[in-house]
């Protein structure tokens, strides 16, 4: 059986959630874990979150 893993995520306003997954979750799993702590939902426009020409993602991972 595979050990859970804990995951910290910054949103651009500097609210921090910690989700747990497993190794094995793909990143589409991982996405919606995320987006049940923080309210993000893929129905939204990318308009609906301000992002625009030119706009700069910041990924982090370790």
């Amino acid at each position: 059986k595979e050990r859970m893993i804990e995951i910290t995520v910054n949103d651009r306003l500097g609210k921090k959630v910690r989700v747990k997954c497993n190794p094995s979750d793909t990143i589409g799993d991982l996405k919606k874990l995320i987006a049940a702590q923080t309210g993000t939902s893929d129905d939204r426009t990318v308009s609906d979150y301000e992002i625009h020409d030119g706009f700069n993602f910041e990924l982090y991972y370790q």
